[in-house]
């Protein structure tokens, strides 16, 4: 197919999805849509090769670790720290799916289904993305087609599962507002500008300039993953830590840059190109789809329901006890949980919906939003973003190839 045709067709299927999406107040999440539009356009012929044709696929293939780096400079460890008992219910959340998976998923569905399942549930786009590339390259195209398609149906059980949650939670905090309860604000730590290392005047400041700074350390994560996967230190656990895959330590420089000064906060979005990027990302993504027939999604369709089922259970087992510890109420434990399956902008999103339906005026509205927002917009960053991206890069080598 002609390249200008081909991106014109997947970006009308774009606009397609996020109308859908907008319309639905995500309940209908852009991704299943898009996801069944290129799978029924694949059917009725158009080429397989569509996501090629475009060129989008080579410029998505590339800027997987430049992506990964403009989300680690949206990372504020001082926020972090300020929610650290939310950091550790979602690190939890993360842990419950990989136990639950990797013991009672193996045995069901299969020790590799098991592990491939596991960082997508985690996450999101970008870990599906590294257990796709890992099954494709030892030509698991069984796993390739079912890492793609946890990460358009995950948002099914998250989003309606964190909307519930987070209405109960809500529910209580009224009750104990009534009650006379006295509550402490618990707002978002603010992300303070630093001023950066290396900067050009303001004049000579250009989208170029962001996208050179954001490019140079997704190279210098590449170049250092490569040389550490190269020590043998002789001991397992050691050598495991070590050898970073590369996706991980381009969002850990993302990370450390963008605190130390070197790189501006959100500098893919300073260049003009985070959406252009991120649907060439999503080109990889739905690329996953062609050459899969109507048979090949039945026959993966009950290991995706399970691995869905066992990882959730997983979240809801392991957030409510750790937040039991910490005494964080189990409704708003599970939802900090949850958010693996959905991730920013749906934390924000589900936040602000369940607080303007649950609320019977502003001020409660507000109180709602104290308490229950900054969680979410943590626990999405810490397991999409940080913990799903983690596991991926540990997970990912453990696939073996087919008998």
């Amino acid at each position: 197919m002609d390249a200008l045709h081909a991106i014109l067709f997947i970006f009308v299927v774009y606009t397609i999805g996020d109308v859908v999406a907008t319309a639905t107040k995500s309940i209908v999440p852009s991704l299943f849509v898009c996801s069944a539009i290129f799978l029924g356009a694949f059917w009725l012929g158009i080429p397989e090769t569509l996501f090629t044709d475009s060129l989008l696929f080579n410029v998505g293939a590339v800027c997987v670790t430049t992506l990964l780096v403009h989300m680690g400079s949206m990372l504020n460890l001082g926020q972090l720290i300020a929610q650290w008992k939310t950091l550790l219910i979602a690190a939890g959340g993360i842990v419950g799916i990989v136990v639950l998976l990797l013991l009672a998923g193996s045995s069901i569905v299969g020790k590799e289904t098991a592990i491939v399942a596991a960082p997508p549930i985690s996450g999101g786009v970008i870990a599906g993305l590294q257990m796709s590339k890992a099954a494709e390259e030892i030509g698991r195209n069984d796993l390739k087609l079912m890492a793609t398609l946890l990460v358009v149906l995950q948002g099914f059980v998250g989003y309606p599962l964190a909307s519930f949650c987070l209405r109960r939670e809500s529910n209580r905090i009224l009750k104990l507002k009534a009650q006379g309860h006295a509550f402490t604000e618990d707002k978002e730590v603010e992300r303070r500008e630093i001023r950066t290392i290396f900067q050009l005047p303001h004049h000579y400041t250009s989208p170029n300039y962001y996208l050179a700074k954001t490019f140079f350390i997704a190279f210098i994560a590449t170049v250092l993953s490569g040389f550490l996967k190269q020590i043998d230190t002789g001991v397992f656990i050691i050598n495991v830590l070590v050898r970073i895959d590369k996706n991980v330590m381009a969002l850990i420089l993302g990370i450390v840059s963008a605190e130390i000064g070197f790189l501006e906060r959100e500098p893919l979005s300073k260049g003009n190109s985070f959406g252009f990027i991120m649907a060439a990302l999503m080109a990889v993504v739905y690329g996953g789809l062609a050459g899969a027939s109507p048979q090949d999604i039945l026959e993966i369709l009950i290991p995706i329901v399970i691995c869905l089922a066992l990882g959730t259970l997983g979240i809801g087992i392991m957030s409510i006890l750790i937040g039991k510890v910490l005494k964080i109420g189990p409704w708003m434990s599970f939802a900090i949980g949850a958010s693996a399956l959905f991730g920013f902008p749906g934390t924000y999103i589900v936040s602000q919906e369940v607080a303007r339906g649950v609320a019977k005026n502003e001020e409660e509205e507000e109180l709602i939003l104290s308490q229950i927002l900054p969680k979410m917009l943590v626990a999405g960053f810490v397991t999409v973003s940080i913990g799903s991206v983690v596991l991926a890069g540990i997970l990912a080598p453990m696939i073996t190839p087919a008998m």
